[in-house]
């Protein structure tokens, strides 16, 4: 989900707000963003929202920089919390020089269902998802792969409906999982955002 303040998504499948491009001073360091610094100036005004810093990125085409912020929360981040936050890391930026003195881009957007499961927090706002996780060592079948619904997500495992059968696997015995995208209309919380497709995934530095 990607939040403009264009309010002009460039992919159906995210919620988008986008700060326009503005002009700043110079940084000392020649321009470049430091994404240390950055996380910095924006995380507090992201926990401020409720909302989790997933990941935050510059990217230069030319003179065009982007700054990608993702974040996430349980359910979601709605339009409306992606628009309002945007406006609140754009006031954090304009008071700070972290993004150097050439014009950029701000992109606010939550992680789409391709983002790997690696956090608990990630397998919690799965639940009721298909997914698919290559086993760890000390994991009943490793080595392979392990495919089911998650069913619940406990601050130290994740049970999984495999094949009608319930599974609990701790976290350590699990490697990044992955969202399976169903189509028709199955079962269980969240699933009919797959056909939805309420996020987006943050783009590379």
């Amino acid at each position: 989900m990607r939040g403009r303040s264009r309010h002009a998504p460039s992919r159906p499948d995210r919620a988008s707000d986008q700060a326009p491009r503005r002009e700043g001073r110079l940084a000392r360091s020649g321009g470049q963003a430091d994404t240390g610094r950055l996380t910095r100036v924006l995380a507090p005004v992201v926990a401020a929202s409720g909302l989790d810093l997933e990941s935050l990125r510059v990217t230069t085409a030319g003179r065009r920089r982007v700054l990608r912020v993702v974040v996430d929360a349980d359910g979601g981040p709605s339009l409306d919390d992606i628009a309002l936050l945007s406006r609140n890391l754009s006031a954090a930026l304009d008071a700070s020089d972290a993004m150097g003195g050439a014009a950029y881009t701000l992109e606010v957007s939550s992680p789409g269902v391709d983002r790997p499961l690696t956090e608990p927090r990630h397998w919690r706002r799965a639940r009721g998802r298909l997914v698919r996780a290559p086993l760890a060592g000390g994991a009943p079948g490793y080595p392979g792969t392990v495919q089911g619904r998650v069913t619940e997500a406990r601050a130290d495992g994740v049970t999984l409906d495999v094949d009608g059968r319930l599974r609990d696997f701790a976290y350590p015995h699990l490697g990044p999982g992955q969202v399976q995208v169903e189509f028709g209309s199955p079962a269980g919380p969240g699933a009919a955002d797959d056909e939805r497709g309420d996020e987006g995934e943050p783009d590379g530095h």
